[in-house]
């Protein structure tokens, strides 16, 4: 566990809904979907887990430049983020999160192809897990990993969500 002594909130809305993010001095550590007042108990329970004694407190202006590259993304303007993360995750998940990050916008890759990245080829069920723990979704894109057949398969904002993202990225024409 790292020790950080806060985790600044904010809250903006966007085209698949209000959107929370959570940053530490160091960069992002997570967002989550939905305002605030929804996600401030999962985000306690996920501080806790992962910062000792972290005390969260909403700080708009703190949080304004991942607020724009967001808006930018959501703008059709953005195809790349710049914002400094904090993840915290085990060995596994990072190197995962590190493969999916690479994925280009408007390209989508399967689960499979991720494992075999990573010199894992069995591991496409950890790799799915690890997706689904990421801690910063549109940041590491992991609505552009799909199934091995082309289907959209989890996320954990809903797949309603994940159509989007990859609609506006101009990718779902590729999957459907």
């Amino acid at each position: 566990m790292s020790k950080r002594s806060f985790i600044y909130v904010t809250e903006m809305n966007s085209p698949i809904g209000a959107l929370t993010i959570a940053s530490t001095d160091y960069g992002v550590c997570l967002i989550e979907f939905g305002p605030v007042k929804e996600t401030c108990s999962a985000i306690r329970t996920w501080t806790k887990k992962h910062f000792m004694n972290a005390e969260i407190k909403e700080d708009a202006a703190k949080l304004q430049p991942v607020v724009s590259e967001l808006e930018e993304y959501f703008a059709g303007t953005r195809m790349t983020f710049d914002v400094k993360l904090d993840l915290v995750g085990t060995k596994f998940q990072c190197l995962v999160w590190e493969k999916v990050k690479l994925i280009p916008y408007g390209e989508t890759k399967s689960y499979k192809q991720i494992a075999l990245e990573i010199g894992a080829p069995k591991a496409v069920r950890a790799i799915g897990g690890s997706n689904n723990q990421n801690p910063v979704p549109i940041l590491i894109p992991c609505h552009r990993v799909i199934g091995s057949n082309g289907s959209m398969v989890g996320y954990g904002g809903g797949l309603d969500k994940k159509e989007h993202l990859l609609r506006l990225e101009g990718a779902i024409e590729r999957i459907s």
